[in-house]
């Protein structure tokens, strides 16, 4: 039995105080020692009773750890036996010739959504300025969870052109992705740009991602272009402590820049 380093209710890691719920916290300390060979392919973990005696926490804790770890593929569970640590390769990556498209439809596949807001109304300054509008919009807020076990990954918030109402309906919003949807009416996004910030959980999207108020949390805002114009714009709230944003770029966008760019928010000395 691989004996698992700094694992004491008093000292470990895993702490109701955290900021982040105790299954997850788990989960990060049986990931990151499966990443770094403390336990090793074909290891076994310890047993449950153990995990929650190390931990301090209590079996429904150790088992949600432990399923999220085989729903990545980091451990296989046995029944009546155990969980033992599997062979794994780099972080999952989208799949080579697999579309877009392909990859929204496998997350609908493995997810469902429920819609929580579908009105007009005017969006904040920001999304104004970027779609370059003063109306009103179509305003959609989704939460996309876990179809297996309820878990909630993000919190999506689109505006879109009002006259889209008809189509995106709240029971087609729930069967197929957005860019589906708006494919099926002929809309082609032609370029998105994408930005990615961090912020803290206030009381509402803590709630809605179920996390602690003031945790971190990942923001990722869409700006997509249709016929070469602003069309609408999707912000993506997301706990990294169960999401990841992943990028890639061609050797050609590697060479001339394109595709990422990291800007300085740093204010200037006015003297």
């Amino acid at each position: 039995m691989t004996t698992m380093q700094g694992a004491n209710a008093e000292s470990g890691p895993v702490s109701a105080g955290a900021g982040v719920p105790l299954h997850r916290q788990l989960f990060l300390v049986l990931h990151d020692e499966i990443d770094r060979g403390v336990l090793a392919p074909g290891d076994a973990l310890p047993t449950e009773q153990t995990l929650c005696d190390q931990f301090g926490v209590s079996r429904i804790t150790v088992r949600r750890a432990l399923a999220d770890l085989a729903d990545q593929g980091y451990i296989e569970r046995r029944h009546g036996i155990g969980s033992f640590v599997r062979e794994h390769g780099p972080a999952d990556l989208p799949v080579a010739g697999g579309s877009y498209m392909d990859g929204l439809r496998q997350a609908q596949f493995e997810t469902e959504v429920d819609v929580l807001e579908l009105d007009s109304r005017r969006p904040p300054r920001p999304v104004a300025d970027a779609l370059e509008t003063s109306g009103e919009l179509l305003h959609i807020v989704r939460v996309r969870r876990q179809r297996r076990t309820g878990e909630p990954l993000m919190v999506t918030e689109a505006w879109l052109p009002n006259e889209l109402a008809d189509k995106l309906t709240e029971s087609a919003l729930r069967r197929e992705p957005l860019y589906e949807l708006l494919s099926d009416v002929g809309i082609v996004v032609e370029r998105m740009r994408h930005e990615i910030t961090a912020e803290i959980a206030g009381p509402r999207h803590a709630r809605l991602l179920d996390t602690a108020i003031g945790a971190a949390l990942l923001r990722v805002n869409r700006l997509a272009f249709v016929a070469d114009r602003p069309h609408h714009y999707l912000s993506i709230l997301l706990s990294p402590s169960r999401s990841r944003v992943l990028m890639s770029q061609s050797a050609a966008e590697l060479e001339t820049g394109d595709g990422l760019a990291i800007a300085h928010d740093v204010r200037r000395d006015s003297r």
